[in-house]
């Protein structure tokens, strides 16, 4: 597993109101969720990255307005809505 590290000027984090250990999860949270929109990484790696689990990064996503649900078009996303009504 590949491990890698940054350098946050204490003054980001006194004008962030962040401490360390909360800077650390945010960046692992939005590279996570950069490498999910952008190089459709699987949710499952990306929960990883984000050292969460899949169910608190779906959250995550989701108070990001990042949907899990996509879709090419407008019948495809038809299509899914009738196999979840059962019909």
């Amino acid at each position: 597993m590949c491990e890698l590290a940054i350098k946050i000027p204490d003054e980001v984090l006194y004008d962030t109101h962040m401490t360390e250990s909360q800077s650390q999860t945010y960046i692992k949270k939005m590279v996570a969720m950069h490498y999910y929109l952008h190089f459709h990484v699987s949710l499952g790696y990306c929960a990883q990255i984000a050292d969460t689990t899949e169910e608190d990064f779906i959250k995550f996503l989701s108070e990001n307005k990042v949907s899990i649900f996509q879709f090419e078009n407008h019948n495809e996303f038809q299509e899914e809505l009738r196999n979840a009504a059962g019909e």
